[in-house]
């Protein structure tokens, strides 16, 4: 098997996973919206921000929003999104009218690092396109910490 259908299948597993979780805990969705194609999933979390989906917020100011992961893969694990898309569907896409943005995302970062205890270490991740597993297309940066990391993270 090719290196690159190995990790295909580790992307759709994960986003499966991720999926599964979502409709466990949201039960009132149908589950054929599973069954549309993932970039269709970034409206979930426009619902998260218009709070027609309920979420653990941690962190909110009038650009960003950040709440709990429904699937963490660390004891914290925050996603950080921008309220307002602006065609920021993944990072391989900003323009540089998305320069303030993304420093707002990259500080709430640090606030949320702060109000989690784990501001002496932790780890951004953000995921850009499909070969990096990206499941939701609505920029999103992955706070992670409360753990040693490992490296390469692979």
């Amino acid at each position: 098997m090719a290196a690159g259908t190995s990790f295909l299948r580790q992307c759709v597993a994960t986003t499966t996973r991720t999926l599964v979780t979502a409709k466990l805990k949201h039960s009132s969705y149908h589950f054929s919206t599973f069954l549309l194609p993932l970039r269709t999933h970034s409206r979930r979390f426009d619902k998260i921000i218009s709070k027609e989906i309920s979420s653990n917020i941690v962190y909110e100011d009038d650009k960003v929003l950040a709440f709990r992961d429904i699937n963490p893969q660390a004891p914290v694990h925050v996603l950080i999104i921008p309220k307002l898309r602006d065609g920021l569907t993944e990072l391989g896409k900003a323009e540089a009218r998305h320069g303030e943005i993304l420093g707002r995302l990259l500080y709430a970062a640090k606030i949320v690092a702060e109000k989690e205890g784990i501001v002496e270490g932790f780890r951004v991740v953000i995921n850009s396109g499909a070969s990096a597993c990206q499941s939701v297309y609505h920029l999103h940066l992955h706070v992670l910490g409360g753990r040693q990391m490992k490296w390469p993270p692979g």
